[in-house]
């Protein structure tokens, strides 16, 4: 079963330097590739596994819909999502065991859990996306997918997978992971914008600017998932664009959807991979493996962890940098103000 090791900047740095991560990050690449020019609507056919990755993501929104949210007047993460939660964490491995060899169930259905959000706090963010991405690695480096696949990985699996998140976070109000969400793109995705921006690499007629008209938006979101993020935000707040979601107005002044892709895997790198907020909560295996820190060596030198199972460590204060807080500030859900 996958443990935490990147419990400290050193540890942090080592791993960015490490083999894994390049391999994280070339499978990445691998996948975006793959997606660039497709629309999400093109003809692809779907080999037996992403079918059965397809059946696994039903069964998890099934589970949504049998678990009715509480009655509430509170904007914050709704408590029947524990529910939901404990159902799909008894399942998972069952479902998991369909496609994956016995010998790496737990393994593998361990990410495929991280990826729905985090029981306690109520959240879900980048990370736990960051998880639903190496459990599809985990079937890569198992050969249970090919690269042939890659192409429906995105377009049919991951995007199905932010249609089940998406029902989660209506169902439940999910909180954002984070005292200020994912630097003004989303308060809760960032790779269906990275994936987006590849699908309108190249395109004739759409450029960045093309976000701020609101016809196209409503037209071709259904085929390309940059236009379907930057619906889906407005929706759910109110004013312009340039005030709710400042990064997103930036972006959108790039002359290219090339420019557009790379960057964001640039800050990918920088701000999901490279963050030790996030990634000290990220696990690792056999299969995703990482001979950094481990719990036991830290916990005999001293680390204490919160309430939340963040650690903090004496040696980052005595260089005159605070530990920055892996939770931060709760934020009430912009879905249930929408709601409201």
């Amino acid at each position: 079963i996958p443990t935490r090791r990147i419990l400290t900047p050193d540890d942090l740095a080592r791993f960015l330097d490490s083999q894994v991560c390049k391999e994280l990050l070339d499978f990445l690449n691998s996948l975006n590739d793959a997606i660039i020019g497709t629309k999400t609507t093109d003809a692809m056919e779907d080999s037996p596994i992403v079918q059965q990755l397809l059946s696994f993501l039903d069964k998890v929104e099934q589970a949504n819909k049998d678990v009715t949210p509480v009655e509430t007047n509170s904007r914050f993460g709704n408590p029947a999502f524990r529910d939901f939660y404990d159902t799909v964490e008894k399942k998972i491995p069952e479902w998991v065991s369909e496609f994956v060899p016995v010998d790496y169930v737990e393994e593998v259905a361990k990410y495929a859990q991280e990826s729905f959000g985090n029981r306690k706090r109520i959240d879900y963010g980048t990370g736990h996306e960051l998880n639903m991405l190496v459990f599809l690695l985990c079937l890569d480096k198992l050969k249970l997918v090919q690269p042939s696949d890659y192409k429906a990985l995105v377009a049919h699996v991951f995007f199905r997978y932010i249609a089940v998140m998406r029902g989660l976070q209506l169902s439940y109000w999910l909180e954002p992971a984070g005292s200020h969400g994912v630097w003004g793109l989303d308060d809760f995705h960032f790779l269906p914008f990275l994936f987006g921006a590849g699908q309108l690499r190249g395109h004739k007629h759409f450029r960045p600017k093309s976000i701020h008209n609101q016809e196209i938006l409503d037209e071709f979101s259904h085929q390309y998932k940059y236009f379907e993020c930057v619906r889906f935000v407005n929706s759910i707040k109110t004013g312009s664009i340039r005030w709710h979601s400042p990064m997103i107005d930036d972006i959108s002044g790039a002359k290219t959807w090339e420019k557009v892709n790379l960057g964001l895997i640039k800050m990918f790198k920088a701000e999901v991979v490279g963050k030790l907020p996030i990634m000290q909560h990220f696990m690792f295996g056999t299969l995703v493996s990482f001979e950094g820190g481990s719990m036991s060596e830290h916990q005999a030198h001293g680390t204490e962890e919160d309430e939340h199972g963040c650690v903090s460590h004496s040696e980052v204060y005595a260089l005159g940098q605070e530990f920055p807080g892996c939770c931060g500030i709760k934020v009430p859900s912009a879905i249930a103000a929408a709601a409201a």
